[in-house]
């Protein structure tokens, strides 16, 4: 197995369903992997959510699989190769195929992707990790949950993803200890909605004991969650990520507007001053917390008063990264159906004004950085150049951190990948910090 599609006979491609631009880049993804003239299989949430109607119209892939197909996908792929004919499903929602009470969802046999199950009877600490890693580097996913039971006006993931389902707690325990003999010192935790695990499975409260226990792990230095809802983020689960050794002040919320009416027609919940109440909470107990979020303009019935009202939560917020997206409708979402809809030129304008201010308030965010003390996870060194990322940079989405020498302080030309220094930031150049290692907290360990 690997990832270069040059040498490959069949490429497996893992696609997006969830807007516009991430189902433009799949199908082109697709489209390449056609010209290297291997066969091609398209797999992943787009491929779930279209099935057919994917297949049809996009002939260069030679078979189009759902989640149902995982659970056999080696025979799928090697019928594929031999030339066989793979009829594509007919897309349904899979919120129906999960029954509606979270707790008994756990006992229904529905193929969830990333929660097959080989040995039923053994316990999950003692089960086979079903997992492969494709690169070496310091940083991995963890799956926590697959699929949400929100529903919210603009998002289609649920139809395709189904209910929220939680993984066993100690299959996660099992896994973290896995990936950390394999060389990686920082877990991210992934799902649709982190802040729903442990409900179905009797506790909702389960992340914040989880947390803990992931960052005990012998090699792993950092664990940080992702995607948390602002509704469900309660202050034991805040406490937990500020003040639990090993966890990342790092708060990853998903605010998507700030203004009230805009919000209640997304069907969410909050307000500008709930969220800044939510993020004064974070900080009173870590001041230096970090926090991101992703934002809606040009959702329908938004007004000029509304992108106001979220420029002043932003100019207050002090988050360290924005996402901003412009409104587009989605196939199968209640927002598509909704009046009010902003012409595309406003729409525009709205998403230029926002991005803009997101761009000055994160540099200038990175700028009250500078004199701090923060501890940096080597990523990468490539010709001298060490880059790493601090407690408020998450991989990939956010900012990095660039270690320059100094007068005293670590050697730089010792550093590795994986080793986390103390770091005192002298500079920025955008979200970007530059920073002088002065101490080294935990060296990355050889031939693990």
């Amino acid at each position: 197995m690997g990832t270069d599609a040059a040498e490959a006979d069949v490429v497996l491609v893992n696609t997006c369903g969830f807007v516009e631009k991430a189902k433009q880049d799949s199908i082109d993804t697709l489209l390449a992997a056609a010209d290297t003239g291997a066969k091609v299989v398209a797999a992943g949430c787009m491929a779930e959510r279209y099935g057919r109607d994917l297949a049809e119209n996009l002939p260069e892939a030679d078979a189009v699989l759902g989640f149902d197909d995982y659970t056999d996908i080696a025979a799928r792929l090697n019928g594929v190769l031999a030339g066989e004919k793979h009829d594509a499903h007919t897309p349904r929602d899979r919120r129906e195929l999960l029954p509606i009470t979270p707790v008994k969802r756990s006992a229904a046999k529905v193929v969830v992707p990333g929660h097959a199950t080989v040995d039923e009877h053994t316990p999950a600490h003692l089960r086979k990790v079903l997992r492969r890693r494709l690169d070496s580097g310091p940083v991995a996913s963890l799956k926590l949950a697959s699929g949400c039971d929100r529903r919210c006006a603009f998002c289609a993931i649920p139809a395709f993803r189904g209910a929220f389902v939680s993984r066993d707690p100690q299959e996660l325990l099992a896994e973290a200890e896995w990936l950390a003999k394999t060389g990686v010192r920082e877990l991210v935790l992934v799902s649709e909605n982190s802040t729903s695990y442990g409900k179905d499975l009797g506790d909702p409260r389960l992340l914040e004991k989880l947390l803990p226990q992931l960052a005990a792990v012998d090699g792993i230095v950092r664990v940080r969650a992702s995607y948390l809802q602002p509704a469900e983020t309660r202050p034991g689960l805040v406490e937990a990520i500020a003040t639990t050794p090993g966890v990342a002040a790092y708060y990853d919320l998903s605010f998507q507007h700030s203004s009230e009416p805009v919000l209640r027609r997304m069907r969410r919940f909050g307000s500008t001053e709930r969220f800044l109440e939510l993020l004064d909470s974070a900080r009173a107990l870590a001041p230096e917390a970090g926090a991101r979020s992703n934002f809606i303009v040009g959702f329908p019935g938004e007004t000029r008063q509304d992108v106001d009202e979220l420029a002043r939560f932003l100019t207050e917020a002090r988050l360290d990264a924005i996402g901003v997206f412009d409104y587009s409708d989605e196939d199968g979402t209640e927002a598509a159906g909704l009046p009010g809809k902003i012409r595309p030129d406003t729409v525009k304008r709205r998403y230029d004004k926002i991005v803009a201010l997101a761009e000055e308030l994160c540099a200038q965010r990175a700028e009250d950085r500078i004199g701090t003390v923060v501890e940096v996870l080597v990523d990468s060194i490539d010709d001298g150049e060490i880059e790493g990322r601090a407690e408020h940079q998450a991989p990939e989405v956010d900012g990095s951190t660039t270690l320059v020498g100094g007068d005293q302080g670590v050697d730089l030309a010792a550093l590795r990948p994986g080793d986390l220094v103390r770091a005192r930031v002298t500079g920025t150049e955008g979200v970007d910090l530059i920073a002088v290692p002065t101490e080294m907290i935990s060296a990355a360990q050889v031939d693990r």
